[in-house]
């Protein structure tokens, strides 16, 4: 199995699990901001956004490759665009978290706080900045890799954006153009027609003369 295939299965399966405990920690945070603050955190709401639709259509791309091959879902080009959408929303999640925990508990805080619920917050903002950031990385470095193996196949005459990454188009070599030989040998004919010529005549010694001799006169 080539390399690219394999790691397409990595990464779509671990950023799907990675997004499964984001949006239940998102999820939980977004329980206690409710009963304590009586409102939610808008970092918490992006990240269980980019979550519900990593887990929701992450594992249904793997599953559609599986049974149907060469579906639209498989397509490199599709596949470019959503997951550069997904790690778009990862970053923004982490990038929106990061900001609010360096504003509600402070910088450098190790979140050792008397009242449980109060802890648990603050460790479950560092986990949903670190799961976030992780979830983006391992999607843009995909991403990338894969757009540099659609541009190599496609330099290569290949047609990688509309095929699947489980095809082995990406960075095999194009197929020759065949070449029609000429025909000048008339309709029907594939190929020149060969010149014939008749034998030469040779001649025959029959062992007569039709020539009479020459006598010479005094």
């Amino acid at each position: 199995m080539a390399f690219l295939p394999i790691l397409r299965l990595v990464v779509l399966i671990t950023c799907t699990v990675f997004a499964i405990i984001v949006l239940g920690l998102s999820a939980h945070l977004t329980s206690l901001s409710e009963e304590s603050l009586g409102g939610y955190f808008v970092f918490a709401a992006m990240a269980i956004a980019a979550a519900a639709l990593t887990i929701v259509t992450l594992p249904a791309m793997v599953g559609i490759d599986f049974v149907r091959r060469g579906a639209f879902t498989s397509m490199v080009l599709v596949e470019l665009i959503w997951v550069f959408v997904l790690w778009v929303l990862w970053i923004a999640a982490a990038g929106l978290t990061a900001q609010e925990q360096q504003f509600v508990f402070g910088e450098g805080n190790s979140c050792n706080y008397v009242d449980t619920d109060l802890a648990t917050a603050c460790h479950e903002f560092s986990a949903i900045e670190a799961f976030s950031f992780l979830t983006w990385i391992v999607l843009m470095g995909y991403n990338i890799t894969l757009l540099v193996y659609a541009l190599i196949g496609a330099n290569r005459g290949n047609k990688t954006w509309t095929s699947s990454v489980g095809d082995g188009l990406l960075l095999s070599r194009g197929e020759p153009v065949p070449v029609t030989p000429m025909s000048t040998g008339g309709d029907y004919s594939h190929t020149a027609p060969s010149m014939q010529y008749p034998p030469q005549q040779q001649p025959q010694w029959t062992g007569q003369s039709n020539h009479t001799p020459m006598t010479a006169q005094v």
